[in-house]
């Protein structure tokens, strides 16, 4: 069976029947499954459910993946993912031009989303399970079985949901290339609102309200104007939550992975079955939060290490982020008004595919005007860093010192020559409740040394085009100290 291009490795495949085996039959490994089942790269099986009173068939399917081994998802749930949202996002690479750096960092956001939507129900079982439960101020919030049903299948939506707002290369081309008051979780409420994507929570089972999918999706700090009360908050946790978030947790193991680094690794299954929604009792309130289990505090400490080495070695890679600068610099002069539209149908219709044939389409014709900002891509002609800030540079009183270093740059060798970026520094580690073994809540800062000292992040750092880099460290070497009040 040839693979189907509904899926991101193989076809579907499903059982037809015990009398037909395959040439090489494997045991799938679930409890007494005793009967032949076709493998292919992906879609592992299809078993189908007869419903009560003769109803249509319902089926159960499996996709195999690289990083989860199998991702569970409904015939209902597969509606959303053969939507033309979410299948957009098999051509939206995951970290950007990355992959001009790592070579194998060419793994998708249609993949990531699969990964979110299974770690997160792994969450939602674990937190929700009675016997995880401690505190009467955590039972009040957790619904009847009935509307726990509903808030899973609102979760798992959402977490497939999280992305589909997102841009051509990601991030990479946010900030800039969007009008003012919008970003990708904008975008991502109107898709989860279109008149596809409403025809599809009307027929899920159960049906599913799309202002409940938004709320998880984007969370309380993007929803506006829907609030969101305690227990969606903790759900939108689950989700994209600074701490425990699924979508954390997946894009470290699998960027990680794609990349072939180790710096992503932790063990995100101990981490899992040790979460808990615990009181903030230290906090003097009994407000409830996602926290966890003392022994899963050496987990989190190594989702929060892993996370600080692949921003520093992968996310921020200086050559990394001059790329995103030239792809920013390309969009900017090939898109109409020099933004993206924020219409649907142009969103939908736009992906990494249709921006990449504009980039080689520019670099084959020398008269194009995008012909240079093609070329620095299309042959890694990137610009090359010749300062980068180091902590002693702030002793002169600048407390951003590239920003310095960049300005007097322009002015000695021109603006076109000169590109700067800046990441403000931003904490690793997030304060989480801890139930140590003698049941008192406790701060994660407080109790691990290794998450209160983590350092902060940042990016301050100066490139030039390299036909000129000799020129500009000998340039910086001759004014840099003078510049930042250092002599």
């Amino acid at each position: 069976m040839r693979a189907s291009p509904l899926y991101p490795l193989a076809g579907l495949t499903g059982r037809f029947g015990p009398q037909i085996a395959p040439s090489n039959p494997r045991n799938v490994g679930h409890k007494e499954h005793k009967e032949n089942i076709y493998y292919l790269d992906l879609v592992i099986y299809s078993v189908a459910i007869r419903q009560r009173g003769g109803k249509i068939m319902k089926h159960n399917h499996e996709f195999r993946d690289p990083i989860h081994t199998f991702i569970s998802l409904r015939t209902d749930e597969r509606r959303v993912v053969d939507s033309r949202p979410f299948q957009r996002l098999r051509h939206i690479h995951q970290l950007a031009l990355t992959y001009l750096v790592y070579p194998g960092a060419t793994h998708k956001r249609f993949e990531h989303s699969l990964g979110v939507m299974h770690l997160a129900s792994r969450i939602f079982d674990v937190v929700t399970a009675p016997e995880n439960i401690f505190d009467d101020s955590v039972r009040r919030i957790i619904p009847d079985e009935e509307a726990k049903r509903y808030w899973k299948s609102v979760l798992r939506t959402a977490a497939l949901c999280h992305d589909l707002g997102h841009l051509p290369f990601s991030h990479a081309a946010e900030d800039q290339l969007l009008p003012d008051g919008y970003d990708h979780e904008r975008l991502t409420k109107d898709i989860i609102r279109s008149p596809e994507m409403l025809e599809i929570w009307e027929t899920m089972t159960p049906r599913l309200r799309s202002d409940d999918i938004i709320k998880l999706a984007v969370g309380p700090k993007k929803a506006d104007p829907l609030e969101l009360d305690t227990w969606e908050s903790i759900l939108a946790e689950i989700i994209i939550g600074d701490a425990f978030g699924a979508d954390r947790m997946d894009y470290l193991l699998r960027d990680s992975y794609h990349a072939g680094v180790e710096y992503g690794k932790f063990d995100h299954n101990r981490l899992i079955n040790t979460l808990r929604i615990l009181p903030l009792s230290y906090a003097d309130t009994d407000e409830p939060a996602l926290g966890l289990e003392s022994g899963g505090l050496e987990s989190s400490e190594g989702l929060m290490v892993a996370r600080y080495f692949m921003y520093k070695q992968v996310y921020l890679h200086p050559i990394r982020r001059v790329y995103d600068i030239h792809l920013v610099d390309f969009l900017k002069s090939w898109l109409p008004n020099r933004i993206f539209s924020t219409k649907l149908k142009t969103i939908l219709g736009m992906t990494d595919i249709e921006a990449l044939a504009a980039i080689r389409k520019a670099y084959d014709t020398a008269k194009s005007s995008n012909y240079a900002l093609a070329k620095r891509i299309e042959c890694r002609e990137h610009f090359r860093f010749f300062y980068s800030a180091s902590p002693s540079d702030k002793d002169g009183g600048k407390l951003i010192p590239g920003r310095t270093i960049a300005a007097a740059a322009e002015a000695s060798f021109g603006r076109a020559a000169i590109r700067y970026d800046y990441v403000p520094p931003k904490s690793s580690a997030p304060n989480f409740p801890v139930r140590r073994y003698d049941g008192t809540i406790e701060s994660s800062l407080k109790l691990s040394p290794i998450l209160e000292k983590l350092p902060a992040i940042e990016v301050d750092t100066v490139y030039c085009d390299k036909s000129i880099l000799a020129d500009a460290v000998r340039w910086r070497q001759e004014n840099a100290a003078k510049l930042l009040d250092l002599e």
